[in-house]
């Protein structure tokens, strides 16, 4: 069969949209045309390349939060947007009657990150929240009449869809939905005993964050996931661990739960550079099986386009010694951020950071980095978080250790009203 002609004077564009027009400009016709539901934004952004973002108005910007540890590359990586192009210029979507080579090689690549033991097995999905409601319904495929219980943790975030946020403990996102899916029970992080309690015969899983990103970057005591698959292999409960935003070497490792195998595991945000992609690994024949044909579904899930721009993300992650820098700029950051001034508490792994001020300062500090050229997020009133790129240079990182100081105190000014 012979390809299609292309029409008669079709030209190749590089863009769909005229990016001209002032961030005042695009941020009235947002309001006028986007639902509400994220607030006005911060800025109108209009191109990025590696850790560097630029506005509508030309303001430059260190993005130091990487779409919300999306952006593991940076922005515009060569290698990962050259395969994307080349996929789609292949073939983009098919639908999951059929699968695609690059299907089947990022499940296999996955499975071997994840050291998974054979019959171990992948679904894909076109998000974390998506993948953490195919999670949601594999616990419920392990109840019975006796196991309807499942087992989540205060100041958990999963997601914002109905069975993902009956796993979110925040009251503010819960509230205005519920009656959400019955039978999860909120239990405090981190706490062993609080865990053994919990569990037992009733319990058909437990989902617990290796690190709550969400909550601060709160890291659990040494040994709390290793007694958590103790206590959940001897209840017969599923193990289920949210990798969404601290897996594909945010924490300087492949997972943050490197060595506590689960029964499952969600992956996100990382995996993709930036394309919609989303994953829940299944370890092990017997908890693989549990989601029968018919069962569940996507009709985007593991399309070609987001498998390769996946496989793509790992290769260059794997041969650019990234994950190595993910944990020395991590460290160095952490490190560097405890000797300032103002500075309370420093937590985290990797990439992934957070930190206490002595003073509820955290959303007036966002804004004044903002203005500064730094983009960084507040997870709670003096709560900050770093999730950058994770090919972040020490040089990057220090030009914005050096404007903390100043921006602590442009905050303070702006909050409490001191000179």
């Amino acid at each position: 069969m012979s390809t299609p002609a292309t029409p008669a004077g079709d030209t190749a564009v590089s863009t769909v949209v005229d990016p001209a027009g002032s961030g005042s400009e695009w941020l009235a016709r947002y309001t006028d045309s986007l639902m509400s539901v994220f607030g006005t934004p911060q800025r109108v952004l209009v191109r990025g390349h590696g850790c560097t973002v630029w506005d509508a108005d030309g303001k430059e910007y260190l993005d130091l939060l990487g779409g919300i540890a999306v952006n593991a590359l940076g922005h515009a990586h060569p290698f990962v947007t050259s395969v994307i192009a080349s996929q789609l210029n292949t073939l983009g979507h098919i639908s999951n009657f059929f699968t695609s080579p690059t299907q089947v090689a990022l499940a296999e690549k996955l499975l071997q990150l994840a050291q998974a033991p054979a019959g171990s097995k992948v679904f894909f999905a076109n998000s974390g929240t998506e993948a953490i409601e195919a999670a949601f319904k594999l616990a419920r495929r392990n109840s019975t009449p006796e196991r309807t219980r499942i087992i989540a943790m205060d100041r958990a975030f999963h997601g914002r869809t109905m069975g993902a946020l009956a796993l979110t403990a925040k009251p503010a996102y819960r509230e205005p939905f519920e009656p959400l899916p019955a039978g999860v029970e909120h239990i405090p992080y981190g706490d062993v005993e609080a865990l053994r309690a919990a569990v037992d015969e009733t319990v058909a899983a437990v989902f617990i964050e290796p690190i709550q990103g969400e909550a601060g970057v709160r890291v659990p005591p040494a040994g709390y996931l290793e007694a958590a698959r103790a206590i959940t292999r001897d209840a017969g409960a599923l193990l289920v661990f949210d990798e969404v935003q601290t897996g594909i070497g945010r924490t300087g490792r492949w997972f943050a739960s490197e060595g506590v195998l689960p029964d499952a595991m969600t992956v996100a945000k990382g995996l993709g550079s930036g394309f919609p992609i989303g994953g829940l690994i299944t370890f092990g024949p017997e908890v693989s099986s549990l989601l029968s044909p018919g069962q569940h579904g996507t009709t985007f899930g593991g399309n070609p386009v987001a498998t390769a721009a996946a496989l793509a993300t790992l290769s260059a992650l794997e041969t650019g010694d990234i994950l190595a820098n993910s944990q020395a700029t991590g460290e160095f950051l952490r490190h560097s951020l405890r000797s300032i001034e103002g500075v309370r508490e420093v937590r985290g792994e990797g990439l992934l950071v957070g930190f206490d001020l002595e003073q509820d300062l955290a959303p007036a500090v966002v804004t004044a980095a903002l203005d500064a050229g730094f983009i960084i997020n507040a997870t709670g009133p003096a709560t900050l978080r770093l999730a950058p790129p994770l090919i972040l240079t020490t040089d990057q990182a220090q030009s914005f250790l050096d404007q903390l100081p100043a921006l602590l105190q442009a905050a303070a000014a702006t909050t409490i009203g001191q000179p």
